[in-house]
């Protein structure tokens, strides 16, 4: 007797998993057929990071080399290169000491706030979007750029500074024409 009704159960719990089966077979297939077909919604698609540029200079970085992406980023693969300051010529050290010896407050030069390079590692990121969140300038964002392609590993080390450029060229888009 047990085993008679442990059967109709199989037998329903059967019966249940071919209707589930059933409807989605009727619903349409979510799938693309690349290359014949593109997908069109990539709205949320998260692609490697990139420097987003500057409102007025389509070719610079809105970076201030604060390094806070470096030291968030889980994977370690952003690497920032500040630029160093500048060293006073002999006629600029010679004033700086004679102000100080006046008793005056002296500006020492100070190093441009822009990245002098700009590393990223796409082998390496996880693309959990800590970077592009404590950026304090949003200088990061997610690249929408679906079909990227490469053959060896060291081609997903990027230079973000030059691909910034490279779109502003691609662009047509020159500090003129924005300002």
């Amino acid at each position: 007797m047990r085993k008679y009704i442990q059967q109709l159960k199989d037998l329903k719990s059967l019966i249940v998993g071919l209707f589930i089966t059933g409807d989605n077979l009727r619903k349409s297939t979510v799938t693309v057929h690349y290359p014949r077909q593109e997908v069109h919604n990539l709205a949320s698609f998260r692609g490697p990071i990139e420097l987003l540029p500057k409102p007025k200079n389509p070719t610079q970085p809105r970076c201030i080399t604060c390094m806070m992406c470096v030291s968030t980023c889980p994977s370690g693969c952003i690497t920032v290169v500040k630029h160093k300051a500048p060293k006073p010529s002999a006629e600029e050290k010679q004033a700086m000491a004679e102000a100080e010896a006046r008793g005056e407050k002296v500006a020492k030069p100070k190093a441009p706030k822009t990245p002098k390079q700009f590393l990223y590692d796409y082998s390496l990121c996880s693309l959990c979007g800590l970077c592009s969140e404590v950026c304090p300038v949003n200088s990061i964002g997610f690249s929408s750029d679906v079909y990227m392609v490469c053959r060896r590993r060291s081609e997903l080390k990027l230079d973000l500074l030059a691909r910034l450029k490279a779109k502003a060229d691609r662009e047509g888009r020159t500090v003129d024409e924005v300002a």
